[in-house]
């Protein structure tokens, strides 16, 4: 992904600097009272220039718990024993330890032998015909509805002895049961065992209790539960409403893994594609790069199941009509913390991981990896256009690399366009040397990232008016403004970073020519077990809301347009003067002119626009997002503190005579 993952010097650099530089969106010349008169012009002449469908896209990580824990609904924590600590996430609360004599029975973890993915299994002895009892605690406990249905699956095999009945019940902090069913082991192979139950009352911190009745030993592994009412009613699937406002943002794409998932702390711990599709049972766990990183939030129970792999992902670009934008890693390992690097003469595997992962996307299903893609439920192809090569790697050893997978691809696929890289900062030594050799390969899209404090979102509106129109295209691939500093876990979702962020975007779209992408960064943070702030949604196991970046994102990707247009104040566009910021773009399809205006100052600005030669009349619908509190959030308890609001403005002769809020964003939709 970006820079969390520096080592501490490079972010305790970062925090200085970025503490020195952070001001707040005042004007101390101005009062709430004071107003700006603006006479504004759009040119409705066509510019040539087009708003891409991938303009406004999503970015997702597995780091919060986003995947395991989040958008991925199973609820079973380590279903099947593979954590290194193989008994993490399950209980033996009437087992004493210390006296195996009186124990009602003990959880062992055995091996299987030969080769494989799934490589443990659960080995319950029972001494005791009242049962013994195993406790799952789940992703920080377990969400549950009342009233709602969830299904359980598990394979057992009855290894010595009589096991009778396996009670499956989800019970609250006080052991009450919420919800109960019962498998009956019958067999002394392998066998997959499913159920259904409803729960009785809602609860956040729900467990999973297993009591095992009779006596003798039995085997178990894969124990899996799941809302049956998931994302489209699939069996095993995602977490709805996680999904809904996913989709809610009309995402022009959606990249895919990350982030420096993709590049692991070391090769050996990178993000295979290839283990993450076929049958779930056979994907390969791995421990998440981020479970340590900061040891201001460590998490070392954190890992991927990968239940949400790449097949799930490509279903999911699909279902919220998202190009897939899948980043792949390029044989370096993250430089922020090995750096490891595979030998030139050793790259073929990872070259060829990108082609077959095109053929898994695009190919035929008489093709090798097109029949898996078929097999798995999906003949047709999912008609990826773009391959991202690497995430923030750096200097002549990515370049190095990112030819040999360049020559490769385009000698394959010519179609598929390559997202290459510019390192993890928007300047400096690095981004200069990326660019300058991108620019000598003649790089198609260059990936640009940038964490930085709100003040700088503001000032750099204009940074893509002097790009070079003949160079790459640009994808803005991860930028989030900063409260405090980056990596700090006091960082917050505020309005004042959301609306520097909204001015920035100004900027995005009156560049569309050069930029081709964006995408806030990361997405989503669980309550409890989040890594990185700020993120652009959060959830616990219960709830989920959007911040006011949201808010600002879903503003700009639903009113994104087909055809840039210009807007000006007495021939110059309008990047901060006075706290002023607009763009303007033409829907060919609902032949609608939107203007996007964004006033950071304390000041009403006073906005009389007219449209060139046309006179349009009638109404006006205005989308306006704002607050007085620069340091307002959304939050579980108030989730749309900061949401838009929704009116009608009439056109005065022609002209849109309207009065900016102070600190707000602003959308009007004309007719013409």
């Amino acid at each position: 992904m970006r820079t969390p993952c520096q080592n501490l010097v490079v972010v305790w650099v970062l925090i200085v600097g970025f503490l020195g530089c952070k001001d707040q969106v005042t004007n101390t010349s101005e009062t709430s009272t004071t107003i700006f008169n603006r006479d504004l012009v759009v040119d409705l002449k066509d510019t040539g220039i087009k708003i891409q469908p991938t303009m406004y896209g999503i970015f997702f990580e597995d780091i919060n718990f986003a995947a395991d824990g989040g958008l991925y609904a199973e609820m079973i924590k380590n279903r099947s024993f593979e954590f290194t600590l193989p008994k993490t996430g399950w209980m033996e609360p009437n087992s004493d330890r210390h006296s195996y004599n009186n124990q009602s029975g003990i959880m062992s973890v055995v091996k299987y032998g030969g080769e494989g993915a799934n490589h443990n299994f659960a080995r319950v002895e029972v001494k005791d015909p009242q049962g013994y009892v195993l406790i799952n605690e789940g992703f920080r406990g377990m969400g549950v509805h009342e009233g709602a249905q969830y299904d359980l699956s598990l394979k057992a095999a009855k290894h010595l002895g009589d096991i009778t009945k396996i009670h499956f019940q989800i019970v609250d902090s006080l052991d009450q049961v919420l919800g109960e069913t019962t498998i009956l082991p019958d067999n002394k192979d392998w066998k997959t065992y499913n159920a259904s139950f409803t729960v009785s009352k809602t609860e956040m911190k729900a467990k999973a209790k297993i009591t095992f009745q009779g006596k003798g030993e039995i085997d178990m592994d894969m124990v899996s539960l799941f809302p049956k009412d998931t994302w489209k009613g699939r069996e095993k699937g995602l977490r709805k409403d996680l999904v809904q406002l996913l989709a809610d943002l009309n995402p022009g794409f959606l990249r895919f893994p990350g982030g420096c998932i993709v590049e692991g702390r070391t090769l050996a711990r990178r993000y295979q594609w290839k283990k993450t599709v076929g049958d779930i049972e056979d994907r390969e766990i791995l421990i998440n790069r981020w479970n340590t990183e900061f040891a201001h939030r460590p998490a070392p129970d954190y890992y991927q199941s990968f239940g949400l792999g790449f097949f799930e992902y490509f279903q999911l670009s699909e279902d919220i009509g998202a190009q897939p934008l899948p980043i792949l890693g390029c044989g370096i390992a993250c430089q922020f913390n090995t750096g490891e690097l595979v030998p030139m003469n050793q790259l073929e595997p990872y070259v060829q991981d990108a082609l077959d992962l095109i053929e898994f996307a695009n190919g035929d299903v008489n093709t090798a990896w097109g029949k898996v893609r078929s097999e798995m439920g999906h003949p047709e192809p999912f008609n990826m256009k773009f391959i991202g090569i690497g995430n923030e790697q750096w200097g002549p050893a990515y370049i190095e690399r990112y030819m040999v997978f360049e020559q490769a691809i385009k000698s394959k696929y010519p179609e598929i366009a390559i997202v290459s890289g510019s390192g993890p900062f928007p300047d400096g030594d690095y981004f200069e040397y990326g660019w300058d050799q991108l620019k000598k390969l003649n790089a198609e899209i260059v990936d640009e990232h940038y964490y930085r404090p709100p003040q700088w979102f503001r000032e750099n509106a204009d940074r893509y008016d002097s790009y070079d129109r003949t160079g790459p295209k640009v994808f803005a691939g991860e930028y989030a403004a900063q409260s405090v500093a980056i990596a700090s876990p006091e960082n917050k979702n505020n309005w004042e970073c959301a609306l520097s962020e909204a001015a920035f975007m100004t900027g995005l779209e009156r560049n569309a020519d050069v930029v081709y992408l964006t995408s806030y960064a990361p997405l989503m943070a669980h309550e409890e077990g989040w890594q990185w702030t700020p993120d652009m949604i959060w959830f616990n196991n219960l709830q989920s809301f959007g911040t006011a970046n949201y808010q600002v994102q879903k503003m700009y990707a639903t009113n994104a347009g087909t055809d840039l247009l210009s807007i000006s104040e007495n021939g110059e566009k309008l990047i901060g003067q006075d706290g002023l910021y607009a763009t303007a773009v033409k829907d060919a399809y609902t032949n609608e002119i939107i203007i996007k205006m964004v006033n950071t100052s304390e000041g009403q600005q006073q906005v009389n626009i007219v449209f060139g030669n046309k006179s349009p009349k009638g109404e006006v619908e205005v989308l306006t997002l704002a607050m007085e509190d620069l340091q307002a959030e959304n939050s579980f308890a108030d989730p749309f503190k900061v949401s838009p609001k929704k009116r009608i403005l009439e056109l005065e002769e022609g002209k849109l005579a309207a009065l900016l809020p102070p600190q707000a964003f602003v959308i009007y939709r004309v007719n013409i």
